[in-house]
């Protein structure tokens, strides 16, 4: 078995390797294994990631939001049920955009009055005829693919209030990268968003972690939890953890 090969089977195993890792098992110098996976990224056999190789694609592109809503939609609305627990009483909080953050809004039935401040028109349609909800809908262009609206107005509003908690949803979590989402335009609305809130909780499937999108919304030192699902690498978890970020468990709590 030749060396391209051998890098192949170990990444099959792995999904994802470390150019010093491969440099170490194949006994071969860190430059060789680098034009290695340049030349197997050529042939379309992997993925060149930060620091090593990936056998999926690093990169989230844009899709319709009906189209995500039924990805992972099991796990999404355990931890939609889950970000509802930590809702309490009397709260300003604002609510982004997402198929994550929709499920979060069917959850949501408070005992007394809360205000929601969201982007996303079909969040503000879900809480519309529920008791104790009061609804800020920012204004806007509205990105048909979301179901959101972006731009000059919304954040107009949000530099004007203060908010508790932000419950935010995203296309991609890269320890480096940071926070991200396919819309450049919806990248700086929610950066408008966590200035305008105390406390920043990011909701997202495990599917999600690894992955960059187009637009960087943030470092992960502004999130201060995370709720995901039970299929979250553990390396990524113990990281958070380290980094000062609660992370919660969909359905452990």
């Amino acid at each position: 078995m030749d060396r391209h090969e051998r890098i192949l089977q170990i990444l099959k195993d792995k999904k994802k390797v470390k150019v010093q890792y491969l440099s170490e098992v194949l006994n071969t110098s860190t430059v060789t294994i680098r034009k290695d996976l340049k030349l197997l990224e050529a042939k379309k056999l992997l993925f060149r990631v930060h620091g090593g190789a990936s056998l999926e694609q690093p990169f989230v592109n844009d899709k319709h939001i009906n189209e995500k809503e039924f990805i992972h939609a099991k796990e999404k609305d355990a931890i939609g049920r889950q970000a509802a627990r930590i809702i309490s009483e009397d709260q300003f909080i604002i609510i982004a955009s997402g198929t994550t953050v929709l499920a979060l809004a069917r959850h949501i039935n408070p005992q007394n009055k809360i205000t929601i401040v969201t982007s996303a028109l079909n969040v503000a349609l879900e809480l519309l005829n529920k008791e104790n909800v009061e609804i800020l809908q920012l204004g806007g262009y509205i990105r048909d693919t979301s179901y959101s609206v972006i731009g000059h107005y919304s954040e107009l509003i949000l530099k004007e209030i203060a908010c508790s908690k932000l419950f935010l949803s995203v296309d991609g979590l890269d320890l480096e990268y940071g926070l991200s989402t396919s819309n450049g335009l919806e990248a700086h609305l929610n950066q408008q968003m966590i200035e305008a809130s105390k406390e920043v909780v990011v909701l997202l499937d495990s599917s999600k972690f690894g992955k960059k999108s187009f637009g960087r919304i943030c470092g992960l030192e502004h999130v201060d939890r995370i709720i995901t699902d039970a299929n979250i690498p553990q390396d990524i978890n113990k990281k958070l953890v380290d980094m000062g970020i609660t992370v919660t468990i969909a359905g452990t709590e």
